[in-house]
């Protein structure tokens, strides 16, 4: 009984002799668990761009959160997150920290989106607050390849800004 043991130890030994080989097993083990963590774990990969002080340029922000039971529960979580702002240090939020969501409704790829009066004001002086809503208009549509349209509203009225086509998103 304990013949097989031993030869199999013996092969073992062997096979993971070399250090490249073990090495190269471990890299593979370690990219089969994230793999599994990956496809496995319920989360999905979201992007959001936030504002550098100096100068306004636009930076990148990937998160990874909790995938949502709902599409319309998706994109009101991302929005929230929007309003929430940036995670790293260096970077400006879109939208004054006092800015809440007052609703969100999806209807046939159309997400109507209600924020409250604070997002018409700027971050900071300088910067048109219609640049922040044209950010979250892109990033709705970038996140979520199924919206067709995004409407934004300030306080029930509609906000005007360029849309991503760089038309006037103005229309009631």
């Amino acid at each position: 009984m304990i013949a097989p043991f031993r030869a199999a130890r013996a092969a073992f030994r062997v096979f993971l002799g070399s250090a490249r080989l073990r090495r190269g097993m471990l890299i593979a083990a370690l990219f089969v668990f994230a793999l599994a963590e990956c496809l496995f774990s319920g989360k999905t990969r979201e992007t959001f761009v936030f504002f550098a002080p100096e100068g306004g340029a636009g930076m990148v922000e990937e998160r990874m959160l909790r995938r949502p039971p709902s599409g319309e529960m998706a994109i009101r979580r991302y929005v929230e997150e929007t309003l929430l702002g940036p995670s790293a240090p260096g970077r400006e939020p879109l939208f004054p920290p006092e800015t809440r969501l007052s609703a969100l409704i999806l209807r046939d790829g159309v997400v109507y989106v209600d924020l409250s009066l604070d997002a018409a004001l700027p971050v900071r002086a300088g910067r048109d607050s219609r640049i922040s809503l044209r950010v979250l208009d892109e990033g709705i549509r970038r996140n979520f390849r199924r919206v067709r349209d995004v409407r934004l509203f300030i306080e029930g009225s509609r906000a005007r800004y360029e849309t991503p086509g760089g038309k006037k998103n103005n229309s009631a």
